[in-house]
């Protein structure tokens, strides 16, 4: 009996060249061999065939905490990685208090790393391989785990980093940074470069392609999570979007109509249905509670419809319910009784880039004077 072997191939070829100063985003579904590339180019991993061509000094954030010796100081950690990466003691003594200062991390940076949490990990590393005035810098992943105040002060030291004419290779689920920093992006399935192109194109087609996964996993089941919550008590029974739709192409601004069904005894009191909207992560970007009416007996379903309009930037979008118990309007007075990860979808298809930034408008009042340029007040 022989046993027959499978070769798994992560990457097949993947052919591109990178300009110095340009910036490409890398994204794919978990699996497509996005930070294998990475890992390639950056010298970690040697390729089975082909070639890598790189010119100058690589910075590469691959994983929290790369090339860091755990039971060795911040510090010290700092030292080594330097002489890794080409820098003279000298130099690094230069660096030393930036460095520091920009990793935020306290008297930790005396302490061994193996204490730190991730996210002072990321701060340290980032920290170290921007300081070093890298030629290449290679981001895999690393500002999904910082925090807010973190991960702006991190895209404004890529935005100076790229300024300065540093090559970025930028890889991650973030779709707004990479429309931020991009100038060309690619599309890896299953080890193959699937699309190069502009990020809008290569974004949109990541997302018809997320979607589609999505629709052949098939809709998920209502998830009840309050202890002593029975079903016989009720929940969510169904969800559609406008004429039974389950996902939906937008414009801007577009109606968006989303209806829950609802079965709920009348010995259920003070309930509400929350209604979610989360971008392709899973991110709750916002919600709207609605507080359903006590029944009486023949009242036990209810439906409920709710209309938005559309204001979000370019991307696909999910929908979930909630069925909570809420006295109060607190939250730390709520009870999830219910929670409903069904498969509706909307995408927003047409650009709207033009009209704000970020991920949604701020409703603003916008008034303009105009006159000469002579140092006299404008009426």
């Amino acid at each position: 009996m022989h046993r027959r072997m499978h070769v798994h191939e992560a990457l097949h070829g993947i052919d591109f060249e990178l300009q110095r100063g340009e910036a490409l985003g890398i994204i794919g579904l978990n699996g497509s061999g996005k930070s294998t590339l990475l890992q390639i180019i950056a010298g970690v991993l040697p390729p089975t065939s082909g070639r890598v061509e790189t010119h100058g000094r690589v910075a590469a954030l691959l994983e929290l905490g790369s090339g860091f010796n755990p039971e060795l100081t911040g510090r010290e950690n700092i030292y080594i990685n330097g002489a890794i990466l080409g820098l003279t003691t000298a130099r690094i003594d230069a660096l030393l208090a930036d460095i520091i200062a920009f990793a935020d991390i306290g008297d930790y940076i005396d302490q061994p790393v193996k204490t730190y949490s991730s996210g002072m990990a990321l701060r340290l590393a980032f920290s170290v391989q921007v300081h070093i005035d890298p030629d290449i810098l290679i981001v895999d992943e690393a500002l999904a785990v910082g925090d807010a105040a973190f991960q702006a002060k991190a895209m404004s030291r890529i935005q100076q980093i790229l300024a300065r004419g540093t090559t970025l290779l930028f890889v991650g689920h973030d779709l707004n940074a990479l429309r931020a920093f991009c100038q060309r992006a690619i599309l890896l399935e299953s080890g193959r470069m699937a699309m190069l192109g502009s990020p809008e194109e290569v974004i949109e087609e990541y997302l018809f392609r997320v979607h589609a996964k999505a629709l052949r996993e098939g809709q998920p089941k209502p998830i009840r999570i309050a202890e002593g919550f029975r079903s016989e008590d009720g929940g969510i029974v169904a969800m559609h979007l406008q004429d039974g739709a389950r996902h939906l192409a937008l414009a801007y601004d577009d109606p968006l109509d989303v209806t829950v069904d609802l079965q709920m005894e009348p010995t259920l009191t003070d309930a509400a249905c929350v209604i979610d909207i989360l971008d392709e992560r899973g991110v709750p970007l916002s919600g709207r509670r609605v507080r359903l009416p006590d029944r009486t007996p023949g009242e036990e379903r209810v439906q409920l419809k709710i209309a938005f309009r559309v204001q979000l930037a370019h991307g696909i979008y999910r929908i979930r319910a909630r069925l909570v118990q809420a006295p109060t309007l607190h939250q730390h007075h709520r009870r999830v009784l219910c929670r409903y990860e069904s498969d509706l979808s909307f995408e927003v298809v047409d650009n709207s880039i033009e009209r704000f930034s970020g991920l949604f408008p701020l409703p603003a009042e916008i008034t303009l004077h105009t006159g000469p340029v002579d140092g006299t007040d404008i009426a």
